[in-house]
């Protein structure tokens, strides 16, 4: 096609256009028409469905196809998984409770270390008493002799069935402890708790070690060690150290000895001296004292299966012939002090306890557990949790002489 000389003008390019009267025809065509109006729409939709894109997802089925009510634990966790509100928290404006009535308790950094001392852990130290008038002074003799330091230490004691002046002693013996001028010897604090139990088996060496007297004995003591402990723990308690009134001897640094260990639950070995006249000079006997504590073996395992679950069965006694590893039988106070036995059973002349497993619900079972009471029923739950039961062999604290029965001395 040849163009004009003078290059395209209006005029030339209009008269090549098609007549207005067959545009017209064109536009008004039906399907024409049809095409701008379906364009129209497709435009319209992708424009509106791209602006929208992100919020296409709130729209999205989360979770399994099914009604809520039937959802397992697990699939309402995914369910619900995304549906979780930001928080911004602002650290710099706090806020302030101002009500008197409402307490704040934060857990979090009461801590059980083996470096009680630089962190200043305190020590809860707990006794049961029962008819004790007379070892009460000697109790307190032997604790003013703590090394630790007793400002660390709190005081707590539960009197109950006594017939005696027990209650009198203890709050005298108390007194003159906390007014005392003594440098560093007056305690953090001190607690009496009352509560009698309607014990009412005499105090004898006969019917405190018969056996008969056994089963009703260790929970009757359960019930008293839960009281104490229940009353007394405090929040800023780290551990929690339980020492029988009837105690002879025992080394001054023992908290701090048995806090190296780091051990959720340690006790020592626990024997006594008896003294004897042998061609006219006195001969120191070393006895051995508490039974309770050992390893168990396959014959108290088969043992226990044969009893009734409600039966308590009595350690050290040959109507129950169990084949346990006794710690008592072993050790002595000359060797290495820091030899280590993992037990599944321990007595509660001296118990050091991690205040967190009592906080955890690991107490003296006043009933059967695992066909064991009080202290043995208490190693056999805290091992039943995960924690740790240990006994030091060759860590020996010096019991009084009770002159025990034949069979369990």
């Amino acid at each position: 096609m040849l163009l004009p000389k003078g290059g395209v003008t209006w005029k030339s390019a209009r008269a090549r256009l098609p007549p207005s009267r067959a545009v017209l025809h064109f536009v008004t065509r039906t399907r024409f028409i049809l095409l701008v109006l379906f364009s129209g729409i497709v435009l319209l939709l992708w424009r509106g469905l791209s602006s929208r894109a992100g919020e296409v997802q709130r729209f999205y089925c989360w979770g399994p196809a099914k009604a809520p009510m039937d959802m397992t634990a697990n699939e309402q966790a995914r369910w619900n998984a995304h549906l979780q509100t930001p928080i911004i928290f602002n650290h710099h404006k706090p806020i302030e409770v101002n009500a008197t009535t409402i307490e704040h308790v934060d857990l979090n950094p009461i801590k059980s270390t083996p470096k009680a001392l630089a962190s200043e852990e305190r020590v809860l130290i707990l006794t049961p008493l029962r008819d004790a008038a007379y070892y009460i002074e000697q109790h307190f003799d032997l604790l003013s002799q703590l090394t630790y330091p007793h400002h660390l230490i709190d005081l707590a004691f539960l009197v109950g069935d006594s017939t005696d002046d027990t209650l009198a002693v203890l709050s005298k013996e108390l007194e003159r402890v906390q007014t005392s001028e003594t440098e560093g010897l007056p305690f953090r604090s001190a607690m009496i708790v009352e509560k009698d139990f309607g014990v009412t088996l005499s105090q004898s060496v006969e019917d405190r070690h018969g056996f008969a007297a056994q089963g009703p004995r260790r929970k009757a003591m359960g019930r008293a060690r839960n009281y104490l402990l229940s009353t007394a723990l405090k929040p800023d308690h780290s551990w929690v150290y339980w020492r029988d009134v009837d105690i002879k001897d025992s080394p001054t640094k023992i908290i701090e000895d048995f806090i190296a260990h780091d051990k959720d639950i340690l006790v020592p070995n626990i024997w006594f001296h008896r003294y004897r006249e042998e061609n006219g000079k006195m001969r120191d006997i070393e006895g051995r004292f508490d039974y309770n504590s050992w390893v168990e073996s396959e014959q108290g395992l088969k043992l226990a299966a044969t009893l009734n679950k409600d039966v308590v069965l009595a350690e050290g006694y040959k109507e129950y012939q169990t084949g346990r590893r006794y710690m008592a039988k072993e050790g002595d106070w000359r060797d290495n002090k820091d030899l280590e036995l993992e037990l599944d059973g321990i007595g509660g002349v001296n118990i050091l306890v991690k205040a967190d497993v009592h906080r955890s619900g690991i107490n003296f079972p006043c009933y059967a557990f695992e066909n064991q009471a009080e202290t043995e029923g208490f190693a056999k739950m805290a091992k039943r949790a995960g924690y740790g039961v240990y006994g030091l062999p060759n860590y020996v604290v010096w019991h009084i002489d009770t002159e025990e029965r034949p069979g369990n001395a």
